[in-house]
């Protein structure tokens, strides 16, 4: 061996020695799970045995209503929060990027601080808040409409308020992330635009917007996947209800694997998740390789 491949050699296993432990980590965390999720979604378990069923528990999935109600409650939040999450994050993003540093600082932090605190304790609150017994939200909603209201005990509204607090939580992170994204805009850029007459809007438009598409598209791949891992929120404000009208597939299978103990069903909901995630990822691994 040639005194090149031996440095060659030595390089190579140093980065592996370096690399190794997450490696090890992500397969035996991350890899390991997703195989054993497909065998177990491939059998129906009792008591005392495992009988193989291959594609019967995913049939079954897509027989049950409750399941299909999960799946567009879902869809539902998936399509709200990351709208919501996207425009708020930028409309906030684009009327503060040009201001003060200090007063964009501050704006970001405020934004942020919902983020950083624990979704336990901000779900808390807002369940505080949302008691229809004594709640703020529903006594002034009341003292308004002169009616008794109950939003989270209403099927029409309990996904929205679901939908709202969630964003009031993330959208922190979307105005953290497009300001850095505009501040690595070329400054030049923008000056010239002014000199010529455009407006602010104008250059929001036709600069800003298309250049942070990027950041859009990671946002918006990451919220999605995040919204279909959303759990704590659900369980504290309204635990799937009423009438399964706020289920989701993670909620769904968290019931499935730890109230009835059909950890074959649960497994089977996982799966289709990660099929979905997959799937939602891969326009993000297409733009990046047309952005190199």
């Amino acid at each position: 061996m040639t005194q090149h491949k031996q440095r060659r050699l030595r390089q190579n296993l140093t980065g592996y020695a370096f690399v190794g432990p997450q490696l090890l980590f992500f397969a035996v965390f991350t890899i390991y799970p997703i195989f054993e999720g497909l065998r177990l979604s491939l059998y129906k378990s009792t008591a005392v045995e495992n009988t193989f069923v291959g594609m019967q528990n995913y049939i079954n999935l897509f027989q049950d209503p409750v399941f299909i109600r999960a799946m567009l409650n879902t869809l539902f939040l998936v399509v709200v929060i990351t709208l919501g999450n996207l425009l708020l994050g930028l409309l906030i993003s684009l009327a503060i990027f040009d201001k003060k540093p200090g007063y964009v600082s501050f704006v970001r932090s405020t934004f942020y601080l919902p983020v950083i605190v624990s979704t336990v304790v901000m779900a808390m609150v807002w369940k505080f808040l949302l008691n229809p017994a004594n709640g703020l939200v529903n006594y002034y909603l009341g003292k308004a409409t002169g009616k008794t209201v109950n939003l989270l005990g209403n099927a029409n509204t309990v996904l929205w308020v679901i939908a709202f607090v969630t964003i009031v939580a993330s959208v922190g992170t979307s105005i953290i992330m497009y300001i850095a994204s505009i501040n690595g805009i070329s400054t030049e850029m923008l000056e010239a635009a002014k000199v010529d007459g455009a407006s602010k809007l104008r250059v929001c438009t036709k600069i800003i917007i298309p250049l942070v598409r990027p950041t859009t598209l990671y946002l918006s791949v990451t919220t999605i996947i995040s919204i279909l891992k959303l759990f704590v929120i659900i369980q504290l404000l309204s635990d799937g209800g009423p009438n399964n009208a706020s289920m989701t597939m993670m909620y769904y299978l968290y019931r499935n694997a730890f109230f009835y103990n059909k950890m074959y069903v649960a497994s089977a909901v996982g799966m289709v998740m990660f099929a979905l995630a997959v799937i939602i990822a891969i326009p993000q691994f297409i733009s990046m390789r047309k952005e190199g």
